[in-house]
């Protein structure tokens, strides 16, 4: 079956592997991608489960409960569906040393990113412009490094801000009623 998405995908790896390089932002996305990875995210919840709810309250417990939500909705889809990453099909892009051995969608830090952006900007909306700008930079910074695809960010977009959301309205509240 031929990708239909694969003309929407190959324009903006383009654009975004290729045409954006530069010095200053292969040293900005290299190192900025990792506010959603998996060791910052661990040392972030324990903080915010153990210090961060005296300051924010439930937000800190529910970005931990969305986040590993969302984790577990992108490991699935990651297994089940199976995609290589670009660098794996593409010999011509720009892959800054970056090896990873597990599939590419959705996007788990661009999930991850939107999110504890999503969870944030429902509890701090005067903050969300931030929080989606910060989300949105995690998001780029996966194709620019050529380690997903476009649609694998749009993926995890979505997932992020319909888990943030779901576990927002309906989980979190539920939950605490029910222990």
């Amino acid at each position: 079956m031929k990708n239909p998405f694969k003309a929407f995908d190959d324009y903006f790896l383009d654009r975004i592997n290729k045409k954006l390089k530069n010095k200053y932002f292969d040293f900005f996305f290299y190192n900025y991608t990792n506010i959603a990875g998996p060791g910052f995210l661990g040392i972030l919840s324990v903080f915010m489960l153990v210090i961060g709810k005296r300051w924010i309250g439930s937000a800190a417990v529910e970005m931990v409960l969305a986040l590993v939500i969302s984790t577990i909705v992108a490991q699935i889809l990651k297994r089940i569906i199976s995609r290589s990453r670009p660098y794996w099909v593409s010999k011509n892009l720009n892959t800054y040393g970056i090896d990873l051995r597990d599939y590419s969608f959705p996007s788990g830090h661009t999930t991850a990113a939107f999110t504890v952006a999503t969870t944030f900007s429902l509890y701090y909306p005067k903050m969300a412009a931030l929080f989606i700008v910060m989300a949105f930079l995690v998001a780029v910074s996966r194709t620019y490094l050529a380690v997903h695809y476009p649609t694998d960010v749009l993926a995890g977009v979505i997932i992020g801000i319909i888990v943030g959301y779901v576990v927002h309205m309906y989980v979190y509240d539920n939950l605490l009623n029910w222990l």
